[in-house]
């Protein structure tokens, strides 16, 4: 049985720039969301992701293909029956006012309410369960005026459960937010999609956290090519250093990491290990450093002696031995 979802075929998105010129960002885009996973849509600025989001929300038309929630065309279905099914979170922060967290999280419940907005019992209670899932109990009374930003993006999610949706899109849920709110964000992304069953495609360019998080990646580059797989498949057969690849820019398949081309400074050899030999050759090879191992023979010896309450680096540069007990002062001393 399959468990998909929302469903692409021959999509062609796109927009229109003048009367009569249609500028086409992506074509031939045929893939799947499915239950119960993450998805995360990676790509350069400029490729289309916010342009894809909200094609796949309904919010544009696309140039050409369908995009199909459950067998329906998006396109057909009222907009009440779509926001049943399809919850949609963008980056742009909305004026409401004094508002608190409550009522907000509460209209998400307005497809299924009367011409009143009454709300039931059954409303009430998952507007609360909507709450407490994102971890903002604390949060309910409050204006949303006075929330972080971070607190503010929890509420946001929790308005977009309140839809009971099968599908929920994330626009850069975590753009305004410091790195540990950005994990706790991702995380809790990742948790509601298992425990909900709903299919979570959100756009980001925190690709460290999209590598570690994601179940699937839709690569988009800016030629227009959508590239879907798991991270690890997307890496091995090269998409997504291709993708990234620009000047000066390189992804390294290695360590998973960005790496920027440095001017070269020469050959260093270390001797040392644990953590803080490792964060020396890290420090080293930042700035143009290759870094051997193993007593080579170089003009240049970095050594990295631990001791219980100490730790400091003894630099040997042709019989001439200085003694430095910081990261900075031993890239100072090479750099110069």
């Amino acid at each position: 049985m399959s468990n998909s979802i929302l469903t692409t075929h021959n999509l062609t998105i796109g927009y229109q720039t003048s009367q009569k010129t249609i500028r086409n960002v992506a074509s031939h885009i045929s893939t799947t969301l499915q239950t119960g996973e993450i998805v995360c849509l990676l790509g350069p600025n400029g490729a289309g992701k916010s342009t894809l989001l909200r094609t796949l929300a309904g919010m544009q038309p696309p140039i050409a293909g369908e995009v199909k929630l459950l067998e329906n065309d998006i396109y057909k279905l009222p907009p009440q029956e779509l926001a049943k099914r399809l919850s949609l979170v963008l980056t742009e922060k909305i004026d409401v006012g004094m508002l608190s967290a409550y009522a907000l999280v509460s209209m998400g419940r307005y497809p299924y309410t009367d011409w009143w907005g009454k709300l039931s019992s059954e409303d009430e209670n998952i507007i609360n369960w909507a709450i407490k899932s994102v971890g903002a109990v604390n949060l309910a009374q409050r204006n949303v005026s006075e929330l972080s930003d971070g607190e503010r993006q929890k509420i946001m999610i929790a308005r977009a459960l309140a839809q009971s949706p099968m599908v929920m899109l994330l626009d850069e849920p975590t753009a305004f937010l410091d790195l540990p709110r950005r994990v706790e964000i991702m995380q809790l992304l990742r948790q509601l999609a298992r425990d909900t069953n709903q299919a979570i495609l959100l756009s980001t360019h925190d690709l460290d956290l999209a590598l570690r998080l994601a179940d699937k990646i839709w690569l988009l580059g800016i030629n227009g090519i959508l590239h879907v797989g798991a991270p690890e498949d997307l890496i091995l057969n090269g998409a997504f250093a291709d993708t990234f690849r620009s000047e000066g820019v390189e992804f390294d398949i290695f360590s998973g990491e960005f790496h920027l081309h440095t001017p070269y400074k020469g050959e260093v050899n270390l001797i040392g290990e644990g953590v803080a030999a490792i964060w020396t050759i890290r420090a080293l090879k930042r700035v143009g450093f290759t870094v051997l191992q193993g007593g080579k023979s170089t003009q240049i010896t970095v050594e990295v002696i631990s001791q219980p309450e100490q730790v400091f680096w003894q630099i040997t540069n042709n019989r001439d031995v200085s003694i430095y007990y910081s990261v900075y002062e031993v890239i100072q001393y090479l750099n110069f």
